[in-house]
């Protein structure tokens, strides 16, 4: 069996039904806390589908931009486009950081060691338990600092958030949102559009430097699974958006962080380059 019809790396077949339910579980936890998910994908592309750390890197960033592209249709019935219109200069002042951040972040990402990757995508995946925790157990206020000063944070913060999501492989939600709502007194379900706003063009921004690099032909000889995940992650961010507020986020976010948690240790250990 080629590549094109689900061949890992370590030369295992990986079932469309396996890659599927992946994709779904990946779909359910983000869509139960109201993102994406794709720091939960990133740990199962490396530790059970065996990709090396950029090509997971690669496939986890066009998985994460197809999602983006699926959820903003929704995301703008929610919230009007006058309502984001009014709200025009947040967004391209976190694109003023933001997409230089995500060409510097990918540019590093190509040429790091792999295991240097691996332990600098583990101490990423600890600042996303982090957020993630802050984000949904404490209640956010706005800085409201003078506009000059506001300004300039945004850039530095939409730098920060493009280098981490182009290195991970990721939207950028789980950062991009509390900046927002800390940095500009916008409230939660409008940052959450406004979010994906700045993601999407930030996320093209890493992928064409991507796609620069020999590594991107991964997606090419894996079209198959990635076609497989993505389904499986639209249907299970469908599913989880039902279960919404099911489980209490008193109990769901540790259990979720301690699992990032544990995914990151894991990968601090996995130093070697997979084939």
């Amino acid at each position: 069996m080629s590549a094109n019809e689900g061949t890992m790396p370590n030369g295992r077949v990986a079932s469309a039904p396996l890659v599927f339910a992946a994709g779904a579980a990946v779909g359910v936890l983000g869509g139960m806390i109201g993102l994406g998910g794709a720091e939960f994908r990133l740990p199962l592309l490396i530790g059970v589908f065996a990709f090396a750390a950029l090509s997971a890197v690669i496939l986890n960033k066009a998985m994460s931009l197809v999602v983006v592209l699926v959820a903003l249709p929704a995301r703008l019935a929610a919230v009007p486009v006058t309502d984001l219109g009014a709200h025009w200069t947040v967004a391209v002042n976190l694109l003023a950081g933001s997409l230089l951040g995500a060409w510097a972040g990918a540019s590093w990402a190509v040429r790091m060691r792999t295991a240097t990757l691996y332990k600098v995508l583990a101490a990423l995946m600890v600042v996303m338990a982090a957020a993630l925790v802050l984000t949904h157990t404490t209640t956010v206020g706005a800085l409201m600092l003078p506009g000059p000063v506001q300004a300039v944070a945004g850039v530095v913060a939409g730098f920060g958030i493009g280098v981490v999501a182009a290195i991970m492989g990721v939207a950028g939600g789980e950062l991009l949102i509390p900046t927002i709502v800390l940095l500009y007194s916008v409230d939660i379900k409008t940052a959450g559009s406004l979010s994906l706003l700045v993601s999407l063009p930030t996320m093209l921004v890493a992928f064409a430097r991507y796609s620069r690099d020999g590594s991107f032909a991964v997606l090419g000889a894996n079209l198959r699974f990635v076609t497989i995940m993505i389904v499986g992650s639209v249907v299970g961010a469908l599913l989880g958006g039902l279960l919404l507020g099911v489980i209490p986020d008193l109990v769901l976010i540790p259990v979720l962080a301690a699992v990032l948690l544990i995914s990151a240790v894991k990968m601090a250990r996995h130093s070697a380059p997979v084939a």
